[in-house]
């Protein structure tokens, strides 16, 4: 899924124009980042085929397949506990299911169905109201503001709650995150409460360099750590929870009758073995230059005298961040399109409209710095941001 196909996957385009919009983006020699949406499902085999063979640090060769866990699941299962410095960790074939199966073992720990997490949090807005109709949980809001809860708000919230959720960054306030001090402050208004903490990590990996910490200290703070393997890393999809070891070993059990224990998955687990291999390491590398984008992003469009403009945050805490312009989303997505397909370049994907209660006549995007970006100076950006703008009316 692209970065904006989990808000468009209910609006996707028509096959021909996804297919030429991927096809602009894929061909174009110069861009920020790659999506692997946007590959053929040839182009996706071999690369999976590649992988399998080479006998790497991340993966041998002659290991057997999985059959119901075990094999590369197990290794995965392994070195995801490791990282987060957790006694265990189950694998999961996506996010959802492992943010619901999380959620309902601390509430049949806690006592508690209540489940206190941001409005913009994932399972409120992206999971179409998964987490009440399938675990029969409720949820409470400490606060409505688009940042992570504060400690006061978390403290006085008037309704009790078993578990709170934070998501890491918060991804619809704009790839967003509290800072190292306000984060142990929230968790420790939670414990103040009597309240597990249960940290929707699916960009966990890279939050080290804002909070200045390693990832076992970072997701110490929590109970219990959901990671996913697609969203930074590269991998085909799937995710892991991470926890003690009886929270793991009930996650299992939910894992089955949720329908997740798939026969075989060792392509995906091989994806994310790899990711964390090769990805994981360079994921700092993409935050400090994503500063530099987005600098040249405001540059350009000053210099462009563009009369309305953001650049959210300012400084971004993580890899990915928002640019929001005062045009609707379809004249945008058009000119991004027009950009590559005439200039080899690809600075923005699609746009979104900033849905109800949002401003009219402005759009918003995703902006992700990975290892094709790091080439990119802010001089490079800038020259972008203008040849851009002149494919808009």
């Amino acid at each position: 899924m692209d970065e904006a196909g989990e808000r468009d996957e209910m609006n996707e385009p028509e096959p021909d124009v996804r297919r030429r919009r991927a096809a602009a983006w894929s061909a174009a020699r110069r861009k920020l980042w790659t999506t692997p949406v946007e590959s053929t499902v040839g182009e996706s085999l071999g690369r999976l085929a590649e992988l399998a063979g080479r006998g790497t640090a991340f993966t041998d060769p002659h290991e057997l397949v999985d059959s119901y866990g075990g094999g590369p699941v197990a290794e995965l299962e392994r070195r995801v506990a490791e990282l987060l410095g957790f006694p265990a960790a189950v694998f999961l074939p996506t996010g959802t299911m492992a943010q619901q199966v999380a959620l309902r073992c601390w509430a049949g720990r806690t006592g508690s169905p209540v489940v206190a997490l941001h409005p913009l949090a994932h399972p409120e807005v992206h999971e179409n109201g998964a987490l009440g109709a399938v675990t029969g949980l409720r949820t409470t809001h400490p606060t409505d503001e688009p940042r992570t809860p504060t400690a006061r708000e978390v403290r006085d919230h008037p309704e009790p709650f078993g578990t709170l959720m934070l998501e890491l960054p918060l991804r619809d306030a704009g790839f967003t995150l509290p800072t190292w001090a306000e984060l142990v402050d929230v968790v420790d208004a939670a414990r103040e409460r009597d309240a597990v903490v249960h940290f929707d990590g699916a960009r966990l990996w890279e939050c080290a360099p804002h909070f200045g910490r390693g990832l076992p200290e970072i997701a110490g703070l929590a109970d219990s750590v959901y990671v996913s393997f697609y969203k930074s890393l590269g991998g085909l999809s799937g995710a892991a929870l991470a926890g003690p070891e009886d929270l793991v070993e009930e996650a299992r059990v939910w894992l089955h009758r949720y329908g997740g224990l798939l026969f075989q998955q060792f392509p995906t687990a091989l994806s994310a073995l790899r990711g964390l291999a090769l990805e994981l390491p360079r994921l700092p590398s993409y935050v400090a230059h994503a500063r530099v984008v987005a600098e040249g992003l405001r540059a350009g469009f000053e210099e462009a005298g563009v009369p309305w403009f953001r650049v959210h945050p300012e400084t971004p805490h993580t890899h990915q961040f928002r640019v929001w312009l005062p045009y609707d989303p379809e004249t945008l997505t058009a000119a991004s399109v027009s950009l590559a397909e005439t200039s080899d370049t690809v600075l923005f994907r699609r746009w979104f409209s900033p849905g109800a209660g949002g401003p009219p006549g402005v759009a918003a995007t995703e902006v992700t710095v990975a290892a094709p970006g790091l080439a990119w100076t802010e001089a490079d950006v800038r020259e972008a941001v203008a040849a851009f703008l002149s494919h808009l009316p």
